[in-house]
């Protein structure tokens, strides 16, 4: 058997060669890991995007009162939803109310 190159995960893995099983038993094949791979390609680790399919959602970082994060928290809890989720729709409203 050749010497595979390293890579960050390991020794690379001739397909052909080896007999790896996937959990439902079948062998993967370079066909099968490129099928797998072409399905996961666009994925991201978290949560689904805000900004639409496959996009990335932008961060923003904004520093706010105690209370005004009490406040939030208290909303949020009363609506079982997320922090994140209410904070949005208050900054949407607001840029509905003051976008000129």
């Amino acid at each position: 058997m050749t010497q595979r190159k390293p890579t960050p995960i390991g020794p690379d893995v001739d397909l052909e060669a080896e007999d790896i099983r996937l959990p439902d038993g079948s062998r993967l094949t370079e066909a099968k890991a490129a099928e797998i791979v072409e399905r996961v390609h666009g994925r991201h680790p978290g949560r689904p995007s805000v900004s639409g399919d496959r996009e990335r959602t932008p961060v923003m970082t904004v520093r706010v009162t105690r209370a005004a994060r009490a406040a939030l928290e208290e909303i949020a809890s009363a609506q079982g939803r997320r922090l994140a989720d209410v904070s949005r729709d208050a900054l949407d409203e607001y840029i509905r109310r003051h976008a000129s």
